[in-house]
């Protein structure tokens, strides 16, 4: 995204999909003649329907959760504490999810701004009917920055469109400044695996241009599959069958299993249930195997905690503390 800011605190905001977007300060003049492409917002934006969960956390960075009066997920799919309190006392409420949202509802609230995420585009008909209600939509695309600080720095668009674009800039800086030393540091050039078994016995592993590679390799690692995935096709991750994993990934030095979709792991025994394969693996027999805290994707601005979660598996730190934030390992 790209915001350029006008005489009077308007603010134009260029999306990469195309969307343009002028935010018109409170009690400000809509500007005439706009063009026809343009989408105004009038501050103070309120009664947001997100339902992009990605954007949840970035909106409680800075200080905006009150601007946020419909949910496009219900209270158990949330891990953002601040969420689930907001859902549990009525301050925030479930308006239907992407596919099938509660237009009654959505209209009854006054929604000033729906923030979907891009899986809108496989039911335009609901973005379209979203708009003809006069209901203004931002499809939210941080999760396709490729740079895991990229994807924390779409915080500065909701600062832009909250009017706390300093506060905004603050965490943000705050954020670069606990990886500042880490990006220094040379590499160490242990090797990481990072997946999940699916339930029909497939490999899920991220492309080699994902941003998890990414923080990987920022944080001092080398992620184990090289050239791995078509950078055209937009999804982040790919499936791949369990002996070709085998062969790519048993010498890895570490290897991390995301608990995102198939759940929490605790133990190496959990994991060796789900393929019998992964017993042979150089990480298995050093004891190098941690699972991901299932509110890792959910907690956007929690970017550089990971960098540095990760910073201590690959330089051998985390044998020394147990503070991580994201990662655990199993016994």
């Amino acid at each position: 995204f790209q915001v350029d800011y006008y005489e009077g605190g308007y603010a134009h905001i260029s999306i990469v999909n195309g969307e343009q977007f002028l935010v018109v300060p409170e009690g400000a003049e809509v500007p005439k003649d706009l063009d026809e492409q343009i989408t105004v917002l009038q501050q103070p934006i309120q009664n947001i329907y997100l339902v992009a969960t990605s954007a949840m956390d970035l909106i409680r960075a800075v200080d905006g959760m009150d601007s946020i009066r419909l949910s496009g997920t219900d209270i158990d799919g949330w891990y953002i504490e601040e969420a689930k309190e907001a859902l549990q006392n009525g301050d925030m409420i479930y308006a239907g999810k992407y596919s099938a949202p509660d237009y009654e509802r959505i209209l009854s609230e006054q929604c000033q701004l729906a923030i979907e995420s891009t899986m809108i585009y496989h039911t335009p008909e609901v973005k379209e009917n979203l708009e003809n209600f006069g209901i203004p939509v931002l499809v939210e695309r941080s999760s396709y920055e490729s740079h895991p600080l990229g994807r924390m720095e779409w915080m500065k668009l909701y600062g832009v469109l909250l009017g706390k674009e300093e506060l905004a800039e603050n965490v943000f800086e705050e954020q670069q400044k606990m990886t500042a030393d880490i990006l220094g540091q040379e590499n160490t050039g242990k090797t990481v695996a990072f997946f999940y078994i699916s339930s029909v016995g497939y490999a899920n592993v991220r492309k080699s241009d994902d941003y998890i590679a990414k923080m990987i390799e920022l944080a001092g690692g080398k992620y184990i599959f090289e050239n791995l995935g078509d950078p055209e096709n937009a999804l982040s991750t790919m499936n791949m069958q369990m002996e070709a994993f085998y062969a790519a990934a048993k010498d890895a030095d570490y290897i991390i299993y995301n608990s995102t979709i198939e759940g929490d792991l605790q133990t190496i025994s959990q994991l060796t249930q789900k393929s019998s394969l992964l017993k042979d693996f150089k990480a298995m027999q050093t004891g190098n195997v941690w699972c991901t805290e299932k509110n890792m994707f959910q907690q956007t601005t929690g970017a550089a905690d990971m960098i540095v979660d990760l910073d201590r598996i690959v330089t051998g730190q985390a044998d020394q503390t147990d503070q991580l934030t994201f990662l655990h390992r199993l016994k």
